[in-house]
């Protein structure tokens, strides 16, 4: 008999018109991680959901340490020692970190919340896991791999062995990755079990034990990680060979698209975060911006797309000026952009999915006339990119916040490109895509570049700066500190590079 600790056999869930999950099967031994992969709205969140008690399944059981429970919602999870790290935070961002872990259970004195005791509590939690976290700050104040740390901790607080992780690299930058690893190490050398639900294939390798493959809602399989390949984990995903290299011909630019000249923008804080930045892009071409996070590509992606003021120099586009637009008019100069943040740039989450796939052009012909919108052809125009793009929905009424995470951002991302803009500005576009999503969105940039258009690629993945970009500049301290062409760099020197290390041509035109 197996030392499972939790054990979910044959589970059916069932959404109105949809099969999330089709007689799945998972089981979770004492000490180990164990991935859950699969393609974009291949059920595996709805799984873990079901597992955390915020869905019931129509079929199946579920057993934690060998008896049969009902988890019925989240606090008989945590009871049951089962906690969850989802993909969006479920954090409010002005409390503190403390508040944030002891919401719903506060500990008291006299009536009184006892905020001290729980700071000293949270505090001396964080240090033994070597989470680092500052009980006393502000979520608003803190980064986003913090953020996620205070989710953990929110898990271990409430006394869990068992932690479910909803792709929790997806918004992490390669250093807060590889501490996050370290991490998991240390809860599971504590005596907790993990799973991990990701599409990152390497990651698996990496550190995993085991991983179960669903597809479409089907459980293909699970299969010891040390006896496979990346190779085929990655076939087992999307039942097809997937070739991890673009196939591209040599970049042929030509005329100057954006150009930016001497350009400074201040963060929210009045900070300068970008310095004097000059950088063009041209037809024809990908260039990648390489540099670790918080280096200035929000506020150039910000300042370019009209969503921040720049305090001085310029944005040209089609040697028109930009600079400072509204992000309507920006956006009718030629310019497309995929952004960074989904949920706050790029979706009105309780619109349609039709909707959504119409925000930059609704009130245009043929989708309105007289300001009145058309919606047959609103519709037609959803079809079309739905099934082109490959978004799972049910249909295209549904609600931009009922698709799974990575079907939100293929949705974006139809839009933008079916636009072919002069200029597309694509910021962490693949996030949250399974491999065969990343294939079919690289070889869609591609097609742009080949059709004439500039492609400005903003990506804290260096394997996909490396293998998309013609060039690649490299942005430190809020300025481009250098140029260089893919095939004569390197991952390492690239992370010199952005590190502030290196050769340095700040203030010089890329």
């Amino acid at each position: 008999m197996e030392d499972y600790v939790i054990e979910m056999l044959h589970i059916r869930k069932e959404f109105p018109g949809v099969v999330a999950n089709d007689d799945v099967t998972i089981q979770l031994k004492r000490g180990e991680v164990h991935a859950l992969l699969g393609e974009n709205g291949a059920g595996k969140s709805t799984l873990m959901n079901v597992l955390f008690g915020l869905y019931q399944p129509e079929e199946g059981e579920i057993r934690v340490k060998g008896k049969k429970v009902s988890i019925t919602d989240p606090n008989i999870a945590n009871n049951l020692g089962i906690g969850m790290v989802h993909q969006h935070f479920m954090l409010v961002e002005p409390f503190t970190v403390t508040q944030n872990i002891i919401l719903g259970i506060e500990p008291t004195n006299k009536g009184k919340i006892n905020l001290k005791q729980a700071e000293r509590e949270v505090q001396e939690l964080s240090d033994q896991y070597g989470l680092r976290v500052d009980a006393t700050a502000k979520i608003s104040d803190i980064s986003v791999g913090m953020q996620q740390r205070v989710e953990i901790l929110k898990t271990l607080y409430r006394g869990a062995d068992v932690l479910i992780f909803d792709e929790p690299t997806a918004v992490l930058t390669p250093q807060e990755i590889a501490e996050l690893m370290e991490i998991f190490r240390t809860l599971l050398a504590e005596g907790k079990s993990i799973i991990l639900i990701t599409h990152k294939l390497k990651e698996i390798m990496e550190i995993c034990d085991r991983c179960t493959v669903i597809r479409k809602g089907k459980g293909i399989g699970t299969v010891n990680v040390a006896e496979t390949t990346v190779t085929e984990l990655a076939s087992l995903m999307v039942g097809r060979d997937i070739s991890f290299q673009t196939n591209k011909q040599p970049a042929e630019p030509k005329q100057t698209v954006l150009k930016i000249d001497n350009l400074f923008v201040k963060d929210s804080r009045k900070v300068d975060m970008i310095k004097g930045l000059n950088l063009n892009v041209r037809a024809g071409e990908i260039v990648g911006i390489a540099g670790i996070d918080g280096n200035g590509q929000s506020e150039l992606i910000e300042a370019i797309t009209g969503l921040r003021k720049a305090h001085s120099g310029s944005v040209i586009i089609n040697e028109k000026p930009i600079t400072n637009l509204s992000p309507r008019k920006v956006t009718e100069s030629g310019v497309g952009h995929i952004p960074q943040d989904r949920h706050k740039f790029g979706l009105v989450l309780n619109y349609s999915v039709a909707e959504n796939l119409v925000l930059q052009t609704y009130y245009k012909r043929p989708y309105s006339k007289f300001k009145v919108l058309n919606y047959k052809q609103i519709l037609q125009k959803a079809e079309q990119l739905i099934e082109e793009y490959d978004v799972r929905t049910p249909s295209p009424h549904t609600k931009a916040r009922a698709l799974s995470g990575g079907n939100q951002q293929k949705a974006i991302i139809a839009r933008e490109v079916d636009r072919s803009p002069d200029l597309l500005i694509a910021a962490q576009p693949t996030r949250g895509l399974d491999v065969g999503a990343i294939e079919f969105i690289h070889q869609k940039l591609i097609e742009e570049r080949n059709k004439g258009k500039a492609i400005l690629l903003v990506s804290f993945e260096l394997d996909e700066i490396l293998d998309v970009s013609d060039r690649i500049a490299v942005i430190y301290d809020g300025g481009i500190v250098a140029d260089v062409k893919p095939e004569e760099t390197s991952e390492q020197e690239l992370g010199l590079l952005m590190a502030g290390s290196g050769h340095v041509k700040d203030g010089e035109e890329s």
